[in-house]
């Protein structure tokens, strides 16, 4: 046995693979379980490029192994495995900067992972981007999408291209493509048959009028944004100095509806906090006076009713109702998010990134929609 292993590593030192596979079949047919057989499998593996399958080997022979001259000889194949990557990653960076957009600042988007799958491509994240298999399991999302990483272009598409070939569903985007897509607030609707035709507030505040039709509207985004308050509580039980005690509490949610019109590279954004329903179209009873209605409740059957009516005009349109999951690995991001204008009309006692990821989100279903993203 010990003969024949050595005839496989001179083998593999000489590169002739040929040769080391034929030896190590016939050796895997007398031992399976021999550590060292196992062992130079994964050496075959590395040496001809089979990286997952090699790794794989070296791992399974930390877990299952007791020999010290093995454990030593795995340990330092699963080192090379991740100098290799490391080095194969850096070269592609390096040619991805023959592209002049390769220095623009973006962000990587890990999509929802389906959780019969979860498992497996945590460990291909895990190896990728060299963290733990838990962790990884962790931030791949069985609904929504996770803001992963930030970086430049080069960079991102070099990680993204490698996480798609392992089988992972991700996609990366310039964020100077962000503001490339106007955002039109819309105070009120004119008319919603045979064309619709809106009253809104252009990025620089001017007021005019759009009209268009129902079919160019591709996909409809929904969100909530919560709206906090800064709420006192009295406490008795506690030492006079601190019984008095403020918390940044939600006390409620503002609902945002976008419309997304790829045709003209443009995006029709509702709030019901700010939309008009005292002018244009009824689209409810609901946005008749009722007495002794509360103005939230009777916002949100008006809100509710436009909906509605949207609905029928749209139903060829994709619905995106994620924002939350997204936001969520979104606020993370503070600096990002704090540099871009959210165009949202939402009145709060202070600004919040909650607006500004949801317009990274929306103009991300914007773009990847359009096909102006990896």
């Amino acid at each position: 046995m010990t003969n024949n292993i050595d005839r496989v590593a001179a083998a593999l030192d000489n590169q002739d693979y040929k040769e080391a596979s034929r030896l190590l079949k016939q050796l895997y047919k007398q031992s399976p379980s021999d550590a060292w057989v196992q062992f130079y499998i994964g050496r075959l593996y590395e040496e001809t490029g089979k990286w997952e399958a090699a790794e794989k080997a070296y791992r399974q022979l930390l877990r299952t192994v007791t020999l010290p001259k093995v454990l030593s000889k795995a340990r330092q194949g699963l080192q090379r495995l991740e100098e290799g990557e490391k080095a194969r990653r850096q070269r592609a960076i390096a040619r991805s900067k023959a592209d002049p957009r390769s220095e623009e600042p973006g962000v990587l988007i890990l999509e929802a992972t389906a959780p019969e799958r979860r498992a497996e491509l945590a460990q291909r994240l895990a190896r990728i981007l060299q963290i733990d298999p838990y962790t990884a399991k962790l931030r791949l999302q069985i609904h929504g999408w996770r803001l992963y990483r930030t970086g430049s272009m080069g960079e991102l598409k070099v990680y993204g291209e490698e996480l798609q070939q392992a089988g992972l569903s991700v996609f990366w985007a310039s964020l100077r493509d962000i503001p490339k897509i106007a955002v039109f607030r819309v105070c009120h609707f004119q008319s919603v048959s045979p064309q619709p035709t809106i009253v809104c507030r252009d990025e620089g505040d001017r007021l005019g009028q759009l009209t268009f039709d129902w079919s160019e509207v591709t996909h409809r985004v929904n969100g909530r944004l919560p709206i906090f308050v800064e709420a006192v509580h009295y406490d008795i039980s506690r030492k006079t100095s601190e019984q008095i005690r403020r918390k940044t509490e939600t006390q409620d949610y503002a609902q945002v509806c976008d419309l997304h019109l790829p045709g003209r590279r443009c995006i029709l954004r509702l709030c019901d906090s700010s939309y008009q329903f005292d002018r244009g179209v009824i689209f409810s009873s609901h946005q008749q006076p009722t007495p002794g209605a509360t103005s939230t409740a009777t916002n949100r059957l008006k809100w509710n009713g436009m909906l509605g009516v949207l609905q029928q005009h749209l139903e060829g349109a994709k619905v995106w109702s994620e924002f939350t999951p997204f936001a969520e690995t979104a606020l993370e991001y503070r600096f990002l998010l704090e540099s871009l204008t959210p165009h949202i009309d939402v009145l709060r006692p202070a600004p919040t990134t909650w607006d500004s990821a949801f317009q990274l989100y929306s103009t991300l279903v914007f773009l990847k929609n359009d096909g102006a993203m990896g």
